[in-house]
């Protein structure tokens, strides 16, 4: 019976990693098919590499948007359906940015209006990120016992370096032995198509799991929240969760900020340093940068999936290390070596030094984060937030994580045109601010329930509540 159960809470986490899957699918796209984009967009009109960077980057527009309604939707229609929600989202944006001419435009033909088409097509598809990158941990955390929690939402992680493995295969499947003139051409409507097939399966899936427990019982609905909690736990066991969560509700919605200040704040800046420490950069901008190695274009994209090999592997060393190690030691660790990477890279470029020895700052980098603030990022903001003010809450960190995204991501190839080893500096500096952060102001949370985290929330606000209004 136990073993029953462990698999139906795996079965159900693997449909919600679907999320996260195209969350790095549709994220990590654009990187085999942005150089053909701003060629084909090039051979019709005057693109500067600032709107070039727009357009690389316009799915994170959609991103913000979609961390904001995370909140709303998630609240109003619950987990569930706001994930049916993304993987809408994620079908029509995957086949409107592979022939955005649909309809309006003749094809082969660049216009300014297309290129705005197309830019729609992914912001369409950033809005289901945002929600899917919100909810579906939120969905993980409010599911899984806690002594798994750690590991089953670090999973959420793993599918979303996973759904950038994944595309950066078929990336180079489809570039590779073909010219550039065809990739330019076709090739790249080919990458954007091909995330139509997990959309597609993701949204069949969807239909197949439960809603939340902590979701249904906050609608009151404790019968529904019973069922599904005696699927996951013994029957006195599920009692005493459902008395537990139904505890945590027993006044009225909570305001944002009932819990105090700093566990919003904590929220938000691990969510801005995730991004700040330029992971996307990397991600997003890779097979350009082994290109600038001396890399041929389809050698490039080889040299991508060599990286995003890494990523698997140390992904699946957070996930087997989360719950035992816990939270704050993966995530300093993680910073130490992404301050090495970092570095490394700006001290290759400051030498104008390109070659194997970049490659490897790089994978140092990358192993680094995919260790640590990848998933465990995701763990903490699924975790720290009570259950009256998560939806709020988490869509607000997720918001704020997207708008950083944005900014870190757009602005990458300009100063890359500035210097690049001042660029990398940056992102070095930024890597060593999160260690210090994390030792500050970041809580454990291994091994504890949601709402045993959120009794000590409480405690923290009465004292933080006394210590600003007392008579000193």
């Amino acid at each position: 019976m136990k073993n029953f159960k462990s698999i139906y809470i795996v079965l159900i986490t693997l449909v919600a990693t679907l999320g996260g899957l195209l969350f790095g699918y549709d994220t990590a796209v654009i990187s085999g098919a942005e150089g053909s984009l701003q060629r084909y967009f090039s051979a019709g009109m005057d693109i500067s590499s600032l709107t070039h960077g727009l357009t690389v980057s316009s799915a994170l527009i959609g991103c913000i948007i979609g961390g904001l309604l995370s909140g709303y939707f998630s609240t109003r229609i619950g987990r569930k359906y706001t994930l049916i929600l993304a993987a809408s989202l994620f079908l029509l944006s995957a086949l409107g940015s592979a022939y955005p001419e649909f309809l309006f435009f003749t094809a082969g033909e660049p216009t300014y209006g297309l290129l705005v088409i197309f830019n729609i097509y992914r912001i369409i598809g950033g809005i289901g990120v945002g929600l899917a990158s919100a909810v579906s941990p939120m969905y993980i955390g409010e599911i899984a016992p806690s002594h798994l929690r750690g590991r089953l939402v670090s999973l959420n992680q793993f599918a979303i370096i996973f759904g950038m493995l994944v595309v950066y295969f078929v990336n180079w499947g489809i570039a590779r032995g073909q010219t550039v003139t065809w990739i330019d051409d076709i090739g790249w409507r080919y990458m954007f198509a091909s995330e139509a097939i997990p959309a597609f399966l993701f949204l069949v899936l969807l239909f197949t799991v439960p809603e939340t427990p902590r979701y249904l019982a906050s609608k009151n609905r404790n019968e529904e929240a019973l069922a599904i909690l005696m699927k996951i736990y013994d029957k006195t066991m599920a009692k005493a969760t459902l008395y537990e969560i139904n505890q945590s509700f027993d006044s009225k919605k909570g305001k944002l900020f009932s819990f105090g200040v700093t566990v919003i704040a904590v929220g938000i800046l691990l969510s801005v340093f995730q991004q700040f420490v330029g992971i996307n950069v990397a991600l997003y901008y890779a097979p350009r940068i082994f290109e600038s190695m001396g890399a041929a274009r389809d050698a490039s994209m080889f040299q991508t999936i060599i990286m995003g090999l890494v990523n698997v592997i140390f992904t699946v060393i957070a996930i087997a290390t989360v719950d035992k190690f816990g939270r704050k030691p993966l995530l300093i660790i993680g910073s130490i070596g992404m301050t090495v990477g970092m570095f490394g890279v700006a001290g290759m470029a400051y030498a104008n030094v390109i070659g194997i020895g970049t490659l490897i700052f790089i994978i140092i980098y990358t192993a680094s984060f995919m260790m640590s603030w990848g998933p465990i990022v995701w763990v903490l903001i699924s975790e720290i937030f009570p259950n009256k003010i998560r939806g709020q809450a988490v869509a607000l960190a997720v918001a704020a994580q997207w708008a950083a995204n944005y900014f870190i991501s757009s602005t990458y190839p300009m100063m890359m045109e500035y210097s690049g080893g001042l660029t990398y500096t940056f992102y070095g500096v930024m890597s060593i601010l999160s260690a210090l952060f994390v030792w500050k102001f970041v809580p454990e949370t291994k091994g504890k329930s949601l709402e045993q985290l959120e009794m000590r929330l409480k405690r923290n606000a009465k004292e933080e509540h006394f210590n600003k209004y007392s008579v000193k």
